[in-house]
C-alpha cells in the first residue's frame, strides 16, 4: 500500500514539474429534461391599431411533428406580432387609414419600405396561418382539384411545381399558388415579405396558398434543410380553406 501511495506521489512531483498537471473538474449530470412549457396565442395581443392579429385557429403544438411549438409560438407571438405592430406604426403617418390590407398592398408604393415590409409580412402571415391546419393535408378536391388537374396536368405536377419553386427561392421569401385575372392558376415567389397582390409583382394575382420560407417558419426543426420543411408543409395544408378562397377568386 506505502509503494502505490509513493508511486502516486512521484507521479504527481513530476507532472508538476514538467507543468503539466491537469485540474480535474466535476461536472454533473445533467438533470432530468424539463417539460416545454408554451404559451397560448389567445393570450398575445397586438398594440391598438388599426389592424389586429388574427387569431390562430389551433393551439402551438397542433401541428406536431410537422412543425414543434417552439418554431409555431416564435413565429406567432414574435415575428408575427412584430409585423402588426410595425405596420400600425406606419399607418399611423399614412394619410388613408380606412382601407383594407388587400386595398394597401394594391395601392403601394414599392419605395416606402416599412409599409411594404410590415404590411406584406401581416396579410402573408394571416393566409399562412389558415393555409395550415392540424389532420390536414391530403388533397384537393371539387373544383379546385379539377382546376389543378387543367391547369398543371396532374396533382403530382403540381405538387412538384411548388415545391421547387419553394426550394430554389433564393434566401428569404414566399411560395405562392395564385389565381390571375384570367382565372387561371399559377405558381409563383416573392422575396421577403412581397406579395403578389402588390404592383411590381412578377405574376399578379389573388393568392390562395402561401408557404413562408422563411428562416424563422422552420429554424428550430429543421434548421437549414428547407426541402424537408416543405415536405412537411404539404403533409398538414388546409385544402378546405384554400379550396374556399380558391371559390372567392373565381367569383370576383
Amino acid at each position: 500500500m506505502k509503494k502505490i501511495v509513493l508511486f502516486s506521489f512521484f507521479l504527481m512531483l513530476l507532472s508538476c514539474n514538467n507543468k503539466k498537471l491537469t485540474e480535474v473538474v466535476e461536472v454533473p449530470l445533467p438533470a432530468a429534461e424539463e417539460k416545454l412549457i408554451i404559451g397560448n396565442p389567445d393570450d398575445v395581443k397586438a398594440d391598438e391599431g388599426e389592424f389586429e392579429l388574427k387569431k390562430l385557429p389551433y393551439s402551438y403544438d397542433a401541428l406536431i411533428p410537422h412543425i414543434d411549438a417552439a418554431t409555431m409560438e416564435i413565429h406567432y407571438s414574435k415575428h408575427y406580432l412584430a409585423y402588426t405592430n410595425n405596420l400600425n406604426k406606419a399607418l399611423a403617418s399614412e394619410e388613408e387609414t380606412d382601407l383594407t390590407i388587400e386595398e394597401i398592398l394594391a395601392k403601394m408604393d414599392m419605395k416606402n419600405t416599412s409599409l411594404r415590409n410590415n404590411a406584406g409580412g401581416y396579410y402573408n402571415h394571416n393566409l399562412f396561418w389558415e393555409n395550415i391546419a392540424p389532420k390536414a393535408g391530403g388533397q384537393p378536391k371539387d373544383t379546385l382539384a379539377s382546376s389543378i388537374k387543367r391547369d398543371f396536368g396532374s396533382y403530382a405536377n403540381f405538387e412538384s411545381a411548388f415545391k421547387d419553386a419553394a426550394n430554389k427561392q433564393f434566401g428569404s421569401g414566399w411560395a405562392w399558388l395564385v389565381t390571375d385575372k384570367t382565372g387561371k392558376l399559377q405558381i409563383t415567389t416573392t422575396s421577403n415579405q412581397d406579395n403578389p397582390l402588390m404592383p411590381m409583382a412578377e405574376i399578379k394575382g389573388f393568392p390562395i396558398l402561401a408557404l413562408d420560407v422563411w428562416e424563422h417558419a422552420y429554424y428550430l426543426n429543421y434548421q437549414n434543410k428547407r426541402a424537408k420543411y416543405i415536405d412537411a408543409f404539404f403533409k398538414i395544408i388546409n385544402w378546405k380553406k384554400v379550396q374556399e378562397r380558391y371559390e372567392e377568386a373565381i367569383k370576383n
